[in-house]
C-alpha cells in the first residue's frame, strides 16, 4: 500500500494528511498558536480541593482550573515535592541523579494529604480542554520519543507488552538499564524492537537534555507558567503519526521541511530522502486531491457505496451514527443479506470516520437490523478487526437487541471539526447579492489598484476552478488583456477551498494582500 504524508503548514495553523493509495485516512489539524497541548509542563498553584471527588483544581493560566486526581499524582510525587521544595528554599536546581528518592504514595490516600491550597506543583497536561472542561492534568512527568518515554524521579525500566518477544524484551531492558542516568525511569516503546544501542542512546540523550531544560526554568519560574512545551507542532504531531511505510512526505515550507527531515534522519536514517518541500503554485491541499476528500468526508452525511450512506450526529454526551441504504436495491439479494452486505461496508466506513474525525468518548451505532445471530457476529468481529490498528484505545460491545452497537474509544483532543458548508460570499448573510456577472469588473478593479495605486506588478491571483476556467478561457483570455492593459505579471490559481466568487492576491513572496472591502470582512 503506498503511502503519503501531506504537510500543509499555514501562519495560524498546520494540517498533516495520510493518505493510503491517493485515500484520505488520517487527518490532523492544530493551530500554530495553541497552548496547553498535550505534553506540555506548567508550573501550577493549587485553588480548590475537592475531597468529594479526591482530586484537586490547579491554576495553569488557562480560564478553567485545570482537573488533577489523587491517582494521577504519580507514585514519585513525593520525591517531585521534594525536589520543588529544595528549589525553593536554596534557589538552586539539586542534581536528580545524587537525590535521594522518597516513599512512594499509596494507592488509596487522600488528596488533602498530599495538596494544600496555594501549593505549588509541577503539572503536565494529559487532555486537551474540551468544550466547557479545563485540561487534564497528571503529576507523574515524562518526555515521550519515538523509542521510549522518559520519566524522572522513578529509577526502574518497563518494556512494552506489545514487544511479545522474550528474548527482546530482556535485550531491551538490559540495555536500557546499562544507559541510562541514576533516578530515571524509562517505558520503552514498541518501536525500539531490534534497535541498536547506538539509536536507544542517541535518543535518551535528547530526553535527558529535556528534563535538564525544564528543571533550569524551575527556580525563576512563578505559577503558573509553562517550563516546557512539546517539540515544534509539526515534529511532535509527527511523532506518533509517522510511520516507515511513507514513500512521501510533503511540506510546503521548506523550513519545516528542514526540521522534518532533521528528525526522520534521526529515527529512520534510511528514510530521509522521503522528505519533499513542495513548492508548487497550486496550494497543497489541492495538489494531492486532500481538499476535496475532506469537503466530501467530514459533512453530516457521508456517502460509501452504491448509494448508502451514513448520518453523523454530535452532542456533547455522545456520538450518533445512522446506517443507511439509501436507494441501493439488489435484486439477487434479500432483505437479510442486502442488509448485512451495507452494515459490512459501512463498518469499514465507520472504522474510518473514527480515526479521521479522532471521535472519543462514547459513539452508538445504530446498524440496519439483521434478524440472523451469525451476521450480528460477523459484523463485531469485523468491526473489531477493523479498530485493531486505531491508536487510541477503544473498546467495543456487542450489537444489542436493538441492532446499536457501543462504542468508547479515547478522547485525548477535541474532536476533528472541519466546516464543508461554504459562507455566501456574495450576499455575506443578507440575502441578497450583487450581480454575478459583475464579478470579473471587481476583480479587474482589483487588479487596477494593485498596479497603479500599491505598484505591485508582480502576483498570483486565486479563485474558485470555475471562475479561473472562465478568466483564462480563449485565445485573447481575460487574463490576457488584463495583463497587457495594466503591465503586470500574474498567475491565476484555482483553489478550491475558495468559494464561487471568492478572490485571494499573493505578492512574490506568497504573502496575502489584503485588498476586502469592509461588507466583505463581516
Amino acid at each position: 500500500m503506498a503511502s503519503e504524508l501531506v504537510v500543509d503548514v499555514q501562519p495560524k495553523e498546520i494540517t498533516l494528511a495520510v493518505l493510503d493509495n491517493k485515500k484520505l485516512v488520517e487527518v490532523q489539524q492544530e493551530s500554530q498558536s495553541e497552548s496547553y497541548a498535550v505534553g506540555n509542563i506548567y508550573l501550577g498553584r493549587v485553588k480548590k480541593l475537592m475531597p468529594a471527588l479526591n482530586a484537586a483544581f490547579v491554576d495553569v493560566g488557562h480560564k478553567k482550573d485545570a482537573f488533577l486526581h489523587y491517582l494521577d499524582l504519580g507514585v514519585e510525587f513525593n520525591s517531585v515535592s521534594s525536589f520543588l521544595k529544595t528549589i525553593e528554599d536554596k534557589k538552586k536546581i539539586p542534581l536528580l541523579q545524587k537525590m535521594k528518592l522518597q516513599p512512594e504514595i499509596e494507592k488509596d490516600g487522600s488528596i488533602s494529604d498530599k495538596l494544600k491550597v496555594g501549593q505549588e506543583v509541577l503539572v503536565q497536561v494529559a487532555k486537551e480542554p474540551i468544550s466547557t472542561k479545563g485540561p487534564r492534568l497528571t503529576a507523574e512527568i515524562s518526555f515521550a520519543g519515538r523509542f521510549m518515554v522518559l520519566i524522572p524521579f522513578i529509577d526502574r525500566v518497563s518494556v512494552s507488552q506489545q514487544i511479545k518477544s522474550r528474548e527482546e524484551r530482556a535485550r531491551l531492558r538490559q540495555l536500557v538499564q546499562s544507559i541510562k542516568p541514576k533516578n530515571f525511569g524509562v517505558i520503552i516503546r514498541t518501536n525500539a524492537e531490534g534497535k541498536r544501542v547506538a539509536e536507544l542512546d542517541a535518543e535518551l540523550k535528547v530526553l535527558v537534555k529535556r528534563w535538564e531544560e525544564t528543571a533550569e526554568k524551575l527556580p525563576k519560574a512563578k505559577a503558573p507558567s509553562l517550563v516546557f512545551e512539546e517539540t515544534g507542532r509539526t515534529v511532535g504531531l509527527l511523532r506518533d503519526i509517522f510511520s516507515p511505510s511513507f514513500e512521501q512526505i510533503h511540506i510546503n515550507d521548506p523550513g519545516v521541511a528542514k526540521q522534518i527531515a532533521e528528525y526522520v534522519s534521526i529515527i529512520a536514517p534510511d528514510r530521509k530522502n522521503v522528505v519533499k518541500h513542495y513548492n508548487g503554485a497550486t496550494p497543497i491541499l489541492d495538489n494531492f486531491g486532500v481538499t476535496k476528500q475532506i469537503k466530501s468526508l467530514f459533512g453530516k452525511t457521508v456517502t460509501f457505496k452504491n448509494g448508502a450512506y451514513l448520518i453523523i450526529e454530535h452532542t456533547e454526551a455522545l456520538h450518533v451514527i445512522d446506517v443507511n441504504s439509501g436507494n441501493r436495491n439488489k435484486q439477487s439479494l434479500g432483505q437479510e443479506e442486502s442488509a448485512f452486505e451495507v452494515n459490512l461496508a459501512a463498518a469499514e466506513e465507520i472504522a474510518r470516520q473514527l480515526r479521521l474525525r479522532d471521535m472519543g468518548g462514547i459513539i452508538v451505532v445504530d446498524f440496519i437490523d439483521m434478524t440472523s445471530g451469525e451476521h450480528r457476529n460477523k459484523l463485531f468481529n469485523k468491526m473489531n478487526e477493523l479498530l485493531a490498528s486505531d491508536r487510541a484505545k477503544h473498546k467495543i460491545l456487542p450489537l444489542s437487541k436493538f441492532g446499536l452497537m457501543q462504542i468508547t474509544r479515547q478522547r485525548v483532543r477535541p474532536e476533528m471539526e472541519l466546516a464543508t458548508s461554504e459562507v455566501c460570499p456574495t450576499c455575506f448573510g443578507k440575502g441578497k447579492i450583487k450581480s454575478s456577472i459583475l464579478f470579473t469588473d471587481t476583480l479587474e478593479g482589483k487588479i487596477d489598484y494593485l498596479a497603479n495605486k500599491l505598484k505591485v506588478k508582480k502576483f498570483s491571483l486565486h479563485i474558485h476552478p470555475y471562475v479561473a476556467a472562465y478568466v483564462q478561457q480563449g485565445l485573447i483570455s481575460l487574463k490576457y488583456k488584463w495583463k497587457k492593459k495594466y503591465g503586470v505579471a500574474m498567475k491565476v490559481i484555482p483553489n478550491q477551498s475558495l468559494g464561487f466568487l471568492q478572490y485571494q492576491f499573493y505578492d512574490k513572496d506568497n504573502n496575502e494582500i489584503d485588498l476586502k472591502e469592509e461588507v466583505e470582512m463581516k
